[in-house]
């Protein structure tokens, strides 16, 4: 539950940026234009909080507000900035179809994107091979590894 309502969070934030920017955007003469700027300054805002924070902090605004981490697997360590931007991608290109795809028909939400072969399906991992987990998750994870014996 925490994943869903920092993504929501996520959203919020991103959509009050931009809301407060809008009177920048309509004084700049034209609706078309100031929708331009606009979905310029979403797709500019997502991606710094998304990619950019996350390599900073390990986790987007939302995720630090819940108390949830992306760690990269199997290691647990900080994720690349190459993972990172697949992920956001996948974010912003391919679930928002899913709804889309699901009111067709269970045959075309069937299979979604390919797997490597042998692989399970996890309910939390993401495409780009990293993981959300509670801070407090990882902090005994961290302490563990630290105390056994090599």
């Amino acid at each position: 539950m925490r994943r869903y309502l920092a993504v929501g969070l996520d959203a919020y934030l991103c959509l009050l940026a931009v809301g407060l920017l809008v009177r920048s955007c309509l004084a700049s003469g034209g609706t078309g234009r100031a929708i331009a700027l606009l979905v310029v300054q979403l797709i500019v805002l997502s991606f710094a909080n998304q990619v950019l924070l996350t390599m900073a902090v390990r986790a987007s605004a939302g995720k630090l507000i819940m108390g949830v981490r992306v760690i990269r697997l199997p290691d647990a360590g900080r994720p690349g900035f190459r993972r990172l931007v697949l992920r956001w991608l996948y974010g912003l290109l391919w679930l928002p179809l899913q709804p889309w795809r699901r009111l067709r028909g269970p045959a075309a939400a069937g299979g979604g994107p390919e797997r490597p072969a042998g692989r399970p399906v996890e309910p939390y991992e993401d495409l780009a091979g990293v993981r959300q987990v509670r801070r407090s998750d990882l902090r005994s994870y961290r302490a563990a590894v630290r105390g056994r014996p090599d």
